[in-house]
């Protein structure tokens, strides 16, 4: 067996090369790994937090979560962690409001994790996968009638400008239920939940999610991440990472059934 000794010594670069908008060039690096999150000190002394987009030879790309306004080349320095993208989960996210990055927007305390699942997983073997038998209703006649949506299944929506998109995912998301086959056991309202991402959205319309979970009491069983359009882009990319992360650990640690909604993908595509 393998042992693997960490570093004695942390190595701090002070040879960053350009600055482009939210991305930092580091030369001469050495034994670091793509999407490795890294600290950078500004020349105030302050960290800020990146993550590592490309690593080619002794370079390095890395973007900047709060973008990099007050950074330069002579007072800048990087230090790579070793460490990955983790999110905080815990029973007590159900009921909670959070942002891409998985902070609290709600003013509600920090989650006491339970555990810290890296937010990069791995895809699910389908051959290992079980049939899908367990019809999901989510109250629009539509979907139910001539496009069911069964337990295990992905599910695109494909809106157009001027349309009501974020009405119909609201009213999925405070309507949903599993519904059995006739014979099977149901499932009952506490062994269900909901994962919502938004990404990219507007102020106006975070403030309209919410409510809408509120006013339907679906905010009791729901995770919500909430991505604005002023926030990093870099967001946009950790958001419906971080929602499938929480999704995952309902299901798998909690043995819960979890409905994921993630709205709008066109805004975390033009993030890529």
């Amino acid at each position: 067996m393998t042992t693997l000794i960490p570093p004695l010594v942390t190595k701090v670069y002070r040879t960053i090369s350009r600055i482009s908008g939210p991305l930092l060039f580091i030369d001469r690096i050495q034994d670091v790994a793509y999407n490795e999150i890294v600290a950078i000190q500004d020349p105030e002394g302050q960290t800020r937090l990146a993550q590592v987009l490309e690593v080619d030879q002794e370079l390095g790309v890395v973007q900047v979560f709060a973008g990099t306004s007050g950074l330069d080349l002579e007072r800048t320095s990087a230090r790579f962690t070793g460490e990955v993208a983790r999110l905080a989960v815990a029973p007590e996210m159900l009921g909670r409001v959070f942002d891409g990055f998985g902070r609290p927007l709600d003013g509600g305390a920090p989650i006491v994790a339970t555990a810290r699942p890296e937010i990069n997983g791995l895809p699910i073997n389908p051959a290992q996968r079980r049939q899908p038998t367990a019809f999901i209703q989510t109250g629009v006649s539509a979907i139910d009638g001539l496009n069911s949506l069964a337990r295990g299944q992905k599910l695109p929506i494909f809106s157009g400008a001027g349309l009501p998109a974020n009405e119909l995912v609201a009213q999925i998301a405070a309507e949903a239920r599993i519904r059995q086959p006739e014979g099977h056991e149901g499932v009952a309202d506490d062994d269900f939940a909901i994962v919502f991402a938004a990404i990219g959205i507007t102020r106006r319309e975070a403030d309209f999610f919410r409510r809408q979970f509120e006013a339907g009491g679906a905010m009791d069983h729901t995770v919500l991440f909430l991505n604005q359009a002023n926030d990093p882009a870099i967001e946009r990319l950790f958001t419906p990472r971080a929602a499938l992360t929480a999704a995952e650990y309902l299901a798998f640690a909690l043995g819960r059934h979890v409905l994921v909604i993630l709205t709008d993908m066109t805004n975390y595509c033009e993030a890529l």
